[in-house]
């Protein structure tokens, strides 16, 4: 199941997991283009970033160690 949402009267963005919204218009997935409920080689992808130190957290420790 994926997050989905449609847009109201006022622009605002109401969020459902319905694939058409009460109006009958199909509704918009809210997922980043990137992103999948379903990613398959996460746990690989963090392996290798660790690997070589591209993490987020490795990154800010080396930058605050060379000043």
């Amino acid at each position: 199941m994926y997050l989905m949402y449609y847009l109201d009267e006022n622009k605002n963005r109401i969020y459902t997991m319905a694939k058409v919204d009460p109006f009958g218009r199909p509704t918009f997935s809210a997922h980043p283009a990137r992103f999948s409920p379903e990613d398959r080689y996460a746990k690989e992808r963090i392996l290798i970033k660790k690997r070589f130190g591209l993490l987020l957290n490795q990154t800010a420790n080396k930058a605050i160690k060379e000043e």
